[in-house]
């Protein structure tokens, strides 16, 4: 950023790493990503996510959404702080926005290319981004390894990107947390477990857990791994997946059985945001943020929600339109174009 950024308007908390600021039992709270509103505004699009009572927002910068390379930086991002603050919303930053560093190469650059220097300027930019809007996290991932790369040049140009971006994140008193993603050099969550420890085990380096990605590839139940990263968990996304394909769903359109893991995420303690990732839905973006939210709350913990004691069943003894399972008959082919 070359322009000087201004405060905030008010102070917002400075959230605890590992996303326990919140009152005990308070439970997680929801929240829903921006890169699934993409035809949005982001004025409205914050608007519509809390009007339908998400308590927070997963803000992907992109050219639409705070863009951080256009002009007027600190005075958007100082707009979008006071939006958030009015609104009651949330925030953590994601920097998966798919075009946004080349109009060509889909994430490219990444931290594993010949020339990483944009993605690292990018993700110190979200990191001062996050800073000013008072984010709970800023996320990232590793990105899929160039074919004329080297395994282990791509590994020491990861940890070297990463540590450059911890620096940033350290002096601005902001959370990474980094996403195992499918078919990037970091996919799991052992490969997370080698890159923090390659790093230092530094206390801002968490884990950002997709819970579809749980589905798709971990080797143990989905529960089984909130448990197994409790501690570092900054971030959490949420959506349904398939074993074996890498393809984000609506609730009920995939495998996954949510109130056993909504539950391993309040019994882990964790009280930072769990925000819907649906990045193919924007063409139908109020109607599936909605019926996700009343999916996620039936489906949730709490059993002073109406719809709790059919949600807390097991899969085989409950009928998903009990819980409200979104009907995405006809849709499948529209979000794969749109």
């Amino acid at each position: 950023m070359t322009t000087p950024r201004p405060h905030p308007p008010a102070p917002r908390p400075t959230p605890d790493p590992v996303g326990r600021e919140h009152p005990a039992g308070a439970g997680p709270r929801f929240g829903y990503g921006t890169n699934g509103f993409a035809n949005h505004r982001l004025e409205d699009a914050l608007a519509v996510i809390a009007e339908l009572g998400y308590q927070g927002v997963a803000l992907t910068l992109d050219h639409g959404h705070l863009d951080p390379f256009a002009p007027g930086l600190a005075r958007r991002v100082d707009e979008v702080a006071r939006r958030l603050d009015s609104l009651g919303l949330a925030v953590v930053v994601e920097t998966g926005a798919r075009y946004l560093l080349d109009p060509w190469h889909k994430h490219a650059p990444t931290l594993l290319h010949d020339e990483p220097a944009r993605r690292i300027d990018f993700l110190t930019r979200a990191v001062r981004i996050g800073a000013d809007l008072g984010a709970e996290a800023v996320s990232c991932w590793a990105g899929v390894r160039p074919d004329a790369v080297p395994p282990a040049v791509a590994w020491d140009r990861l940890v070297a990107g990463c540590a450059a971006v911890l620096d940033a994140a350290d002096r601005a008193g902001v959370a990474l947390g980094f996403e195992p993603e499918p078919g990037m050099l970091v996919e799991d969550i052992a490969g997370w477990r080698r890159l923090r420890q390659a790093l230092g085990d530094p206390a801002r380096f968490g884990i950002t857990l997709d819970i579809g990605h749980c589905r798709c590839l971990e080797p143990r139940p989905v529960p089984e791994c909130v448990h197994e990263v409790a501690a570092h968990l900054v971030n959490v996304q949420i959506d349904d997946m398939r074993r074996g394909v890498h393809e984000h769903l609506e609730f009920g359109a995939g495998e996954i059985d949510f109130p056993p893991v909504l539950r391993a995420l309040a019994d882990a303690g964790y009280r930072g945001l769990v925000a819907v990732e649906l990045p193919r839905h924007s063409h139908a973006a109020p109607t599936v943020a909605a019926r996700s939210l009343d999916f996620l709350r039936a489906a949730g913990p709490s059993t002073d929600h109406p719809d709790a004691p059919f949600a807390l069943l097991p899969r085989t003894q409950r009928r998903t339109s009990d819980i409200r399972t979104p009907a995405v008959a006809g849709g499948e082919a529209e979000q794969r174009t749109g």
